[in-house]
């Protein structure tokens, strides 16, 4: 950056480094997105295009920054997962989060064609962000799995309501008090005895969010010489499995650092 007369005013800058040797999670939320699906006709409780247009500008983000280890997405948010040994952007965290806000929301109209085909953007859509450090394998752990509870509690209530409105006639006033104080086992009953629906059968994507890691996959090239051989490829891969319990990260140890 050129010098002049006027360079002093850097000096009223503040970047904050996040610390060393912690896992950094920064999350996304979509801002407004209640008007925003309601504007644009998404279907209730879960509009499947717009969670794999999720996924789609999530995978965008991971694949553009190595140290991301993990990300985890459910409804109108993402988190993504640091490294401990991180150093994008000296671990500044105004850099990280507005960097991935901004990817992820150009990504998300660049795409949105793609899963929205008749269906033209009314307005731009919106996502705030936000970065923590967390200083144990422990506590990042139990960040995603407050998420991943989060997405379940969530998707069972929406499940519920949404049939009490669409199917069962009730106003959105009523169906929230025909719900209100209800355990999982009494949405799990007025789902299977009003509306013959076995809660545990809905899709992966619905209860347990995705899940987006990297794994090593064989691709089939041609050498100079016209000879189809097999390499591997670490790539992007989207899940919708449990990560709360410990088989995934028994499956994916080289998240933590550890070796397989």
């Amino acid at each position: 950056m050129a010098k002049s007369k006027y360079t002093y005013v850097r000096d009223f800058e503040r970047e904050e480094r996040l610390l060393p040797s912690t896992w950094l999670v920064v999350r996304i939320d979509g801002q407004g997105f209640t008007g925003f699906t309601s504007k644009h006709e998404f279907t209730k409780p879960n509009d499947i295009r717009a969670l794999h247009l999720m996924n789609r500008a999530a995978k965008v983000v991971m694949e553009s920054m190595v140290e991301i280890v993990l990300a985890y997405g459910e409804s109108d948010e993402y988190s993504f997962v640091f490294s401990k040994k991180a150093k994008a952007y000296d671990r500044r965290a105004s850099k990280l989060t507005t960097l991935l806000v901004s990817k992820f929301t150009a990504a998300y109209v660049f795409y949105w064609r793609e899963f929205f085909p008749a269906t033209p953007l009314q307005f731009p859509p919106a996502f705030d962000g936000r970065v923590v450090a967390y200083p144990s394998d422990r506590i990042m752990r139990d960040y995603l799995c407050w998420r991943q509870a989060d997405c379940h509690i969530n998707n069972m209530y929406n499940t519920c309501f949404w049939l009490l409105v669409n199917q069962g006639g009730l106003s959105q006033r009523d169906a929230e008090k025909r719900l209100n104080g209800t355990l999982s086992r009494d949405k799990h009953e007025l789902l299977f005895s009003e509306f013959g629906v076995n809660y545990n059968n809905e899709q992966e994507i619905f209860k347990k969010g995705s899940v987006l890691v990297r794994e090593q996959v064989p691709i089939d090239l041609v050498d100079k010489d016209g000879n189809s051989v097999q390499r591997q490829k670490m790539v992007v891969q989207i899940q919708h499995c449990d990560i709360i319990g410990d088989a995934f990260w028994r499956e994916h140890p080289e998240i933590l650092g550890e070796k397989a």
